[in-house]
């Protein structure tokens, strides 16, 4: 399917996929990890509630609702003691913020509705020798 993929093509939804189509059409165009939300109720047995994956050497964990803002760096450090990024979804509000021992937090937004926010986002991640090189949250039109 693709020649050469390197990690910036791979695409990490975080959940509220809502229809196995739009997964088909994603996977059609680049490498996907998904994990299950919870508007995701056709794709339950298909997509795991959490995730870890290795992206260039960097362990980085998936989970859809990471819970509360309140005590979230520690809750997902226990969940995913490993990963050096933890990528979430569930509240369409973008988060690029240090964790627990070093381990980043990133929510990259909704690209399909933005609720409480000013505009769609989603997050871009670099990923370059075990670390995470860059990362951002890019507002939509």
């Amino acid at each position: 399917m693709w020649d050469h993929v390197d990690e910036a093509d791979v695409v990490l939804h975080a959940g509220d996929v809502v229809t196995g189509d739009l997964l088909d059409e994603i996977r059609a165009r680049r490498p996907l990890h998904a994990v299950l939300g919870n508007n995701d109720h056709t794709l339950v047995g298909q997509l795991p509630d959490r995730l870890e994956v290795d992206l260039a050497g960097l362990r980085v964990g998936m989970v859809h609702d990471s819970g509360a803002r309140d005590g979230r760096a520690a809750r997902v450090r226990r969940w995913f003691p490993e990963a050096g990024l933890v990528v979430f979804g569930h509240s369409h509000d973008p988060v690029d913020e240090p964790g627990v021992d070093g381990q980043r937090l990133f929510n990259p937004g909704s690209a399909v509705q933005r609720r409480r926010q000013p505009c769609r986002t989603l997050g871009r991640l670099e990923i370059a020798g075990g670390h995470l090189a860059s990362h951002r949250i890019v507002p939509l039109p």
